[in-house]
C-alpha cells in the first residue's frame, strides 16, 4: 500500500478547502442550517458544476468523476473540517452506492447521472432508528431491523399483480429526508410466509401519501426527518423478486457493504471536524490569558493539547487506511500501473464480495476511533474555551453538537468494536462476550 496521495487527490482537496474557506465560514454555515432546506443550495450548486463533488465516486458512464469512495472520504474530510451542510453524505455516500449496486440497467441510467450532477438529492429512510443495524455496523445484517410479520417497521405489498408496490409505515431519523428529491425506503415484505427486505424507490413530489416532517436536532448541519408513508406508491430497486429470489439476500448485502464505506467517509469526516476542532482551541490558548500570560504557556494545557494531537493524527491514519481497504480491488492492484498512491480505482458500483472482512474489520474501527476522537477533541475545546464554548455565538459549540450527533447515529462507539471484534473472529461460537477466544 502506497499511503501517499495523488497529485490529483492533492489538487481536489486544495481546490476545495479554499472554496469552502469562501463560502463555508462559521457565519454562512449557522445562516445555511436555519433555511427550510437546511443547506445553501447555491453553493451546492457550485460544488456539484466546479468540483463535481456528488457524482465523485459515481462511474463515468453515468455522468459521475470516477474516483472510487477512496477521494469521497478525503473530500469529506474537507467538508468535515467546514462542518458543512450539504446533501452530499445521504446522497453520495448512501444512496448512489445502492441505485449502483441493486438498480435494473434502466434505473441506473435514469437516477445516477442526476445524482452524480448534484440535480437530484436522495436520502436512505429505514424504518424505527435502526440505521446503524441496516449498515450492518452494529451486528450482522440479518434484516430482522426492517420489521417482521405485519406490523412495524415499513411493510411493502405488490399490487397489479406484481408491478408496483404500495408502502406503509414509518421512519425516523432519515438523514437529509425532508427536502431529498427521491427517498430510498427499506421495507418488509411478505408476510411471514415469505418473509424478505426489500429495497424501493420513492418520489415523494409525485407519490401520494407521503407525509415528511424535519425534526429537531442536536446538530442542525445533519438536518434529519420523520417519513410517514400511507399506502404510497413505490418502485422497486431492482429485478422482481419473484423472478430473482436472491434480491432480498443482494439487498441486505448491498447495504452492509454501502455502511463500510460510509464508515470510511464518516471517519474521515470526523478527523476532519476534530482537526478543526483542535486548531480553533490552538489558536484561543495563544491569545487567551490568565494570570498576566496566555494559557497556552502552562504546561498542562500544552500536554492536553498534544495528547489531542497525537489522537487526531491516530484517527487520521485509521481513517485513510479504511478509506483504502474499503475500495481496493485485488485485481487492478495486481495490474500494471494501477493502485498507485492511496487512491484504488475501483468501480464505483463494484460491491465488495462475500466475507470482506478486513474491509469490514477496517472501516469499523477507524470509524469507532474517529468518533471516540471526534468526542474528546470536541469535549476538550470546550473545557479550554472556558464557559464562551458552550454558546451559540462561538463556533466551537458546532463542533460538539456534530461529534454528539455522529455518534448517536452511527454508532454506539463500544457496539462498533464489538462487531468489528466479531468479524475479525475474536469471538467464539457464543454470542456473550463470555465465548471471546483469547
Amino acid at each position: 500500500m502506497d499511503a501517499s496521495l495523488s497529485e490529483e487527490q492533492h489538487q481536489i482537496r486544495r481546490t476545495l478547502r479554499e472554496l469552502l474557506l469562501k463560502h463555508c465560514g462559521p457565519d454562512d454555515v449557522k445562516a445555511a442550517v436555519r433555511t427550510e432546506i437546511g443547506y445553501d443550495r447555491s453553493l451546492w450548486r457550485r460544488l456539484a458544476e466546479q468540483l463535481g463533488l456528488p457524482g465523485l465516486a459515481v462511474e463515468r458512464r453515468y455522468g459521475g468523476v470516477g474516483c472510487g469512495p477512496t477521494d469521497l472520504a478525503l473530500a469529506s474530510e474537507e467538508t468535515g473540517r467546514a462542518l458543512l451542510p450539504s446533501p452530499l453524505l445521504a446522497t453520495a455516500g448512501l444512496a448512489a452506492p445502492l441505485v449502483a449496486a441493486l438498480g435494473t440497467p434502466r434505473q441506473r441510467a435514469e437516477l445516477l447521472p442526476r445524482l452524480a450532477a448534484g440535480e437530484l438529492t436522495a436520502a436512505l429512510a429505514v424504518p424505527g432508528c435502526t440505521l446503524p443495524a441496516a449498515l450492518g455496523l452494529t451486528g450482522p445484517n440479518d434484516g430482522a431491523w426492517s420489521g417482521g410479520g405485519r406490523a412495524g417497521g415499513v411493510q411493502g405489498r405488490p399490487v397489479e399483480g406484481g408491478r408496483s408496490w404500495r408502502l406503509y409505515g414509518e421512519a425516523r431519523q432519515v438523514l437529509d429526508g425532508h427536502c431529498a428529491g427521491l427517498l430510498l425506503v427499506a421495507a418488509h415484505a411478505g408476510g411471514y410466509a415469505r418473509s424478505r427486505t426489500l429495497l424501493f424507490a420513492v418520489r415523494p413530489q409525485e407519490a401520494r401519501g407521503v407525509v415528511r416532517t424535519r425534526q429537531t436536532a442536536l446538530d442542525e448541519t445533519r438536518p434529519q426527518a420523520r417519513i410517514e408513508l400511507r399506502d404510497t406508491e413505490a418502485e422497486l430497486l431492482g429485478a422482481d423478486p419473484d423472478s430473482a429470489p436472491a434480491l432480498a439476500d443482494d439487498v441486505c448485502g448491498a447495504l452492509t457493504a454501502v455502511g463500510e464505506r460510509v464508515a470510511a467517509v464518516v471517519a474521515a469526516e470526523a478527523v476532519g471536524a476534530a482537526e478543526r476542532a483542535l486548531e480553533r482551541t490552538v489558536e484561543y490558548a495563544r491569545v487567551r490569558e490568565q494570570f498576566g500570560r496566555p494559557i497556552g504557556s502552562f504546561q498542562a494545557v500544552k500536554h492536553r493539547l498534544a495528547d489531542l494531537y497525537v489522537a487526531v493524527q491516530a484517527a487520521r491514519s485509521a481513517a485513510y487506511y479504511a478509506a483504502w481497504a474499503v475500495g481496493r480491488d485485488p485485481d487492478a492492484e495486481a495490474a500494471p500501473g494501477r493502485g498507485e498512491g492511496l487512491r484504488p480505482q475501483v468501480s464505483a458500483a463494484a460491491v465488495p464480495p462475500p466475507g470482506h472482512e478486513s474491509a469490514r474489520v477496517a472501516a469499523g474501527l477507524a470509524l469507532a476511533q474517529a468518533l471516540e476522537t471526534a468526542r474528546i477533541v470536541a469535549g476538550e475545546a470546550v473545557q479550554l474555551h472556558g464557559g464562551i464554548g458552550v454558546t451559540w455565538e462561538h463556533d466551537v459549540q458546532l463542533h460538539f453538537k456534530r461529534a454528539a450527533s455522529d455518534e448517536l447515529l452511527f454508532g454506539p462507539v463500544h457496539r462498533l468494536r464489538e462487531r468489528a471484534a466479531e468479524a475479525a473472529g475474536l469471538f467464539g461460537a457464543g454470542t456473550g462476550r463470555e465465548a471471546v477466544a483469547l
